[in-house]
């Protein structure tokens, strides 16, 4: 996700595959961010080498920067959770094909994908906030 909720839930170790919602990046070097603290970009809000700042987010078509971590995160995972998506958006639905044999994955979602996605998964159909606490209680 793009937001920051994983973080005020006391989440430490988040990889934003598609960017944060409060940095800003140039349009010249996305290496040049800027935190944007509750503000909004606006046109003429400049980086310091003069170019138009934009959301540090992916836009459908661009490449995915924090693809590659994510993968070796995935290759090494005991266990994959995937809430709240329907498996549609590539590269980041690809990530689930690079699990280890034996990795134990679950997928919550109220609408599950498509009946040969649902046999890789225990599936839950049901929102996360229900959803999540009992399975880390039956984990």
């Amino acid at each position: 996700n793009v937001d920051n909720l994983h973080e005020r839930a006391g989440s430490t170790e988040v990889v934003h595959l598609h960017g944060e919602l409060d940095i800003a990046r140039s349009t010249a070097d996305d290496s040049l961010r800027y935190p944007l603290k509750g503000k909004d970009i606006q046109l003429g809000d400049l980086c310091e080498r003069g170019s138009q700042l934009r959301p540090h987010v992916v836009w459908f078509g661009e490449s995915v920067p924090e693809i590659e971590r994510a993968e070796a995160i995935v290759k090494t995972a005991d266990i994959l959770i995937v809430v709240g998506t329907s498996l549609q958006v590539y590269p980041a639905a690809g990530l689930i094909r690079l699990t280890r044999k034996g990795t134990r994955k679950f997928l919550i979602n109220p609408e599950l994908p498509d009946p040969a996605l649902q046999k890789q998964f225990t599936c839950i159909p049901e929102p996360a906030g229900s959803a999540l606490p009992k399975l880390i209680k039956h984990l």
